[in-house]
């Protein structure tokens, strides 16, 4: 494979020319981090074998997207050819732009320490590499089978950075001048905080959110900063080989029962998760919402909001009209709490959730705050 030229494709498409990470895309062999990957299809995921079709392969690995790695359990590199794996995604290699982004806010000179969080296919450690020197570099992973592979695909590329299997929520060796997380948190590791050296870099972004937090730490041992404009999420941590099951006990009880609460909303349905601004706002007020969509057989644009907790709503819109009927049931009224999100965004044109200033106290408590909107986490 002329991975050479491919790379380049990439680079044009995924960074900047003047960026500092430019250098990195084109010197990157992006198909030997992911020679398998899982294609999505209706009867759940497919593995594909880079090395089976190189054509393919390279399609795949050289084009800005996020390629799927891991389902539930199922790691691609152990997947039945032409099986498909149902679940949930668990681990993938991010498309390279956000990435690259990722990287970028954390300011990177050489001579600086960098803790690669969550260390997936070792892309994001194979461009911090290339750009700082192996020995500046330090990846880690929860997923041993993921340090294992992923460290071996960095040593067949040239570069051998330190690749640890570790909790990075939990307490963490060394010191680093940055830490740049490609993996969500609830909020800011207190163990980040005690091995960030002073003065030193954070990136990162929240869990159920679109929001990268950036935070320089302070002589006090906590830090401050501020929430980006531009967007990004990645997956959440976990500590096991899967996430919690999904609320489907909760969506079959509540998929056509009548609300406790009937009430009609001036809006039409919302994909939430489409609305980066709405669902990010909703996830900090209200975290854990699981959100489904689809139509009935009227053709009737559904939405479905389920929480742990039992809360649940169920809206619909009829085709053509720009109301909803609201069901709602359980603890909380969460289409309640959606509506004056979006009442909001009207009014003010905007919610406060980008550009908001950050401050992280030393145990880890994260504050968010912008126009007399304030969250802790």
């Amino acid at each position: 494979m002329d991975w050479k030229q491919h790379a380049a494709d990439l680079a044009r498409t995924a960074v900047h020319p003047a960026s500092a990470w430019h250098g990195p895309v084109l010197a990157t062999p992006r198909h030997l981090c992911v020679p398998r990957w899982y294609a999505a299809g209706p009867e759940g995921w497919t593995p594909a074998d880079g090395p089976a079709d190189e054509m393919a392969w390279a399609r795949a690995a050289y084009t800005d997207q996020t390629l799927v790695t891991r389902v539930g359990p199922v790691h691609a590199d152990h997947a039945a050819d032409g099986q498909a794996v149902t679940g949930r995604p668990t681990s993938s290699s991010t498309l390279p732009s956000l990435v690259v982004s990722m990287l970028a806010h954390g300011r990177l000179l050489e001579g600086q320490a960098l803790l690669d969080v969550a260390t997936g296919s070792g892309y994001s450690a194979a461009l911090a590499c290339a750009r700082l020197g192996d020995d500046y570099v330090t990846t880690v992973d929860v997923d041993p089978y993921l340090t294992e592979a992923a460290g071996e695909r960095l040593d067949r590329i040239g570069h051998h950075p330190k690749v640890l299997t570790q909790d990075a929520a939990a307490e963490l060796p060394g010191e680093y001048d940055r830490i740049v997380s490609m993996v969500s948190v609830p909020r800011v590791p207190a163990s980040w905080l005690r091995v960030l050296r002073p003065g030193g870099r954070l990136v990162t972004t929240l869990a159920g959110t679109g929001l990268i937090l950036t935070a320089d730490k302070g002589e006090d041992g906590g830090a401050s900063g501020r929430i980006e404009w531009d967007r990004g999420a990645f997956m959440a941590t976990r500590t096991s080989d899967d996430y919690p099951p999904q609320l489907d006990a909760l969506f079959q009880e509540v998929r056509e029962r009548d609300g406790d609460d009937v009430t009609m909303s001036s809006f039409p349905v919302l994909d939430v998760m489409q609305a980066w601004e709405v669902w990010s706002m909703l996830s900090l007020t209200a975290p854990g919402i699981e959100h489904r969509n689809g139509t009935d057989g009227n053709g009737d644009r559904m939405t479905w909001m389920l929480h742990p907790d039992g809360s649940w709503a169920r809206a619909h819109t009829q085709p053509g009209s720009r109301t909803t009927t609201v069901h709602q049931g359980g603890r909380r009224r969460l289409y309640t709490m959606l509506e004056a999100i979006r009442w909001r965004w009207i009014e003010h044109g905007e919610l406060p959730v980008y550009g908001a200033r950050v401050t992280v106290t030393p145990d880890g408590s994260t504050t968010l705050a912008r126009g007399g909107w304030t969250v802790t986490l």
